[in-house]
């Protein structure tokens, strides 16, 4: 732009901390020199970091990470700084291991624990091989492999944001002799409602003046610019027709948060997240939930019957509650709630309490009645889901209670090592097995509502209960 950055910056990563982080930072190009500030914890110690030591320069990127890769320190704080190259990154490099033994094997000193640092050494490495600024991103980009939404800042170009997507989301915004990157519109909403979203395998040069976009192959191409009404809402839609399906295509982004906060991808290992249930001792497990949640609960069940040996007795709330079950004292109770306040799943964790049950929360709001009931909360880290039916948050729940099956098996010795690192690699590759799927079937739903619009009858059949939503189907055709 063509004022100072880092303020704006920290003020967008406002907007964005509901979806939970534990460090930020920022870095500016000021006088021909990359400059940072990073720190531990909530955006107010990087504002006061700020304070004392201010950062100049109309150019800058920042960040909010959720420790993924490495503890949660400053040092593994983004952005990373390697020979004039900064990046910033949301998502999993999958294959972040073999290309870190590569580059320092070719003389790379690696400051961090993180995936991220391997694409800035890439990049840095590509750039001392004589390669441009442009030609360096496609050939990094080339060389990654998994799920990511990268912003980088080159110190030699201090006009010039580059920037990928592949899974996470990433929105371009056009402004009067300015322009801005963000992970969602909400970000960019103070300084401009005109935005451009990247679809996946796009990578973009950003400018004062505009946006030049690029598909994986390095074609130019064009993305649609629209009005974003992010600033009325707490959340926008995006380019998505409704709530629902935005919360389908952000799967593979909240599934990699989700996964970052039980496992540990260096080591390929479930990270110890609660000593207040010890899965290696407790000799069963009740799982109890409602709607959603209970179907989560079923697959939940099988996880930890084959992987972890482990009993599991699995009731719809409104049943468990009223079923009184006997239940020994020893055991461990899992109740699965979105919202944390459903009425008969509070119920049923009340009723193990008095019976004197260990208790877990798979919940996604941490501050609810039923996680501040619970010994233990294990938080699915969905974020905000405005959609009635459930999509990522399902989704989210099935990855906690695979991590937490694979940790309960490695506990009570039914899984050795070696299989936990098989399958916590898996589990890895999730998200970018989701953006595929994904990415393959927008064509064909976009295809079956273009017909369905020219159909002058359409017969919807049902059974079961399934039968109840081909009629609400065929009523809203009607309307």
């Amino acid at each position: 732009g063509n004022q100072p950055v880092s303020e704006r910056l920290v003020e967008a990563l406002k907007r964005l901390e509901y979806r939970g982080y534990d460090s930020a930072g920022v870095a500016t190009i000021d006088a021909g020199t990359l400059q940072r500030r990073r720190a531990e914890g909530k955006l107010v110690n990087l504002e006061s970091r700020l304070r004392e030591e201010p950062l100049a320069g109309t150019i800058g990127i920042a960040h909010t990470r959720w420790a993924t890769h490495g503890a949660p320190t400053e040092r593994n704080a983004h952005p990373h700084f390697t020979e004039g190259v900064a990046v910033v990154h949301n998502g999993i490099i999958e294959n972040f291991a073999e290309l870190k033994d590569e580059l320092a094997a070719g003389g790379a000193e690696f400051q961090t624990e993180t995936d991220t640092e391997v694409v800035a050494h890439l990049l840095a490495k590509y750039r001392r091989d004589g390669l441009g600024r442009r030609e360096a991103m496609h050939a990094m980009l080339k060389r990654v492999k998994g799920a990511y939404a990268l912003a980088v800042l080159f110190e030699d170009d201090p006009s010039t944001i580059m920037a990928a997507r592949n899974g996470p989301p990433l929105a371009i915004g056009h402004g009067s002799g300015e322009m801005f990157l963000g992970s969602d519109a909400i970000a960019l909403a103070p300084f401009t409602n005109e935005i451009t979203y990247l679809i996946d395998g796009d990578w973009s040069v950003i400018g004062k003046t505009g946006v030049h976009i690029f598909d994986f192959d390095g074609n130019v191409v064009e993305r649609p610019r629209q009005i974003s009404t992010a600033a009325a809402f707490l959340v926008d839609k995006g380019n998505h027709r409704h709530f629902m399906e935005k919360e389908i295509y952000e799967q593979p982004e909240v599934i990699a948060h989700a996964l970052g906060h039980y496992v540990n991808f260096i080591e390929n290992r479930v990270v110890p997240i609660s000593d207040a249930i010890d899965f290696g001792k407790v000799p069963s497990l009740a799982i109890s939930a409602c709607g959603t949640a209970y179907l989560a609960g079923l697959i939940g069940k099988y996880w930890f019957e084959r992987y972890a040996r482990l009993p599991v007795e699995i009731d719809v709330a409104s049943e468990f509650r009223y079923r009184e079950i006997p239940l020994s004292p020893q055991s461990a109770a899992l109740f699965i709630s979105q919202s944390g306040e459903t009425a008969d799943t509070l119920a049923s964790l009340r009723y193990c309490k008095e019976h004197g049950l260990k208790i877990g929360a798979v919940v996604n709001a941490r501050e609810s009645t039923i996680a501040r009931e619970s010994d233990a909360v294990f938080p699915i880290l969905a974020g905000p889901e405005i959609g009635v039916a459930s999509t990522k948050a399902f989704t989210c729940q099935l990855a906690v209670l695979a991590a937490l099956a694979v940790g309960a098996g490695k506990a009570r010795g039914t899984i050795s090592g070696e299989e936990e690192q098989a399958l916590v690699k898996s589990l890895a590759e999730m998200p970018r097995i989701m953006g595929q799927v994904l990415n393959s079937i927008q064509p064909k739903i976009e295809s079956l509502s273009r017909e369905l619009s020219k159909c002058h009858d359409v017969l919807y059949l049902g059974r079961g209960t399934s039968f109840p939503l081909a009629m609400e189907g065929a009523l809203k055709l009607k309307e």
